[in-house]
């Protein structure tokens, strides 16, 4: 099938992409972890301090497994950080911390991206990961049998696939803004030097361009397959 030979390739390049940018923020992060704060505080007390800066008292900070797991959960209110950055003490855990307590921020002023793409977490949590086979499966129906139920199959598909596009779009603001509020905080209570500074910033955006390249590869995969299935209609 010549179309999914060519979403094939299409993917291929996105993963490339992906992998290459993956690989420049592991450097960076590697990087900035040997720049050692001034003020000795490690990622924990730099969250902690941020949220209650933010008169924020009732999210807790803790630690958990892996290497750049760190996340903000609203349903238990935790500022998740990775063992690395709860207990270490330079730019790249700064960064990190911060932008994580810039989600519970978010989530203390109901910033509306963040409630949009926390609505969309159900949805695309089942639709995700059926919408390619759908659309496949519409296609090849379709082939065999004649425009009929395959193409409709193969739109709820395209519509299933979209929610994740969605998702991943208003994921970007979500994220960027994250590191605005972390980057102007560390900066106007000075928590950090400058050079810190430049370092916990440049960490920053490496983390942000992965959701980019995230919500590109979304939007190249929805209209390459929505190209196969209405331009298959001509």
């Amino acid at each position: 099938m010549n179309g999914l030979f060519g979403y094939y390739i299409l993917i291929g390049a996105i993963a490339l992409v992906s992998w290459l940018v993956s690989n420049q923020l592991k450097r960076k992060f590697a990087m900035y972890s040997k720049v050692q704060l001034r003020n000795g505080m490690s990622g924990r007390e730099i969250a902690e301090k941020m949220l209650a800066d933010n008169g924020i008292y009732d999210v807790e900070v803790i630690s958990v497994r892996g290497q750049l797991t760190d996340h903000y959960n609203p349903k238990n209110k935790t500022v998740n950080l990775s063992e690395a950055v709860y207990h270490q003490r330079n730019a790249a855990a700064a960064a990190v911390a911060a932008h994580e307590c810039g989600h519970a921020i978010q989530h203390a002023q109901a910033y509306s991206a963040l409630e949009m793409r926390s609505a969309l977490v159900p949805v695309v949590s089942v639709t995700s990961g059926m919408s390619q086979w759908l659309v496949i499966g519409g296609l090849v129906l379709g082939a065999a049998a004649g425009v009929g139920l395959g193409y409709y199959v193969a739109i709820a598909g395209l519509i299933f696939m979209g929610f994740a596009t969605l998702f991943s779009f208003i994921t970007l603001p979500v994220e960027y803004d994250a590191s605005n509020r972390a980057l102007a905080w560390l900066k106007t209570k000075n928590m950090v030097t400058p050079e810190e500074y430049k370092g916990s910033e440049d960490a920053l955006k490496w983390a942000a361009r992965t959701y980019l390249v995230a919500a590109i590869g979304a939007l190249a995969s929805l209209l390459y397959w929505a190209f196969q299935v209405f331009g298959g209609r001509d």
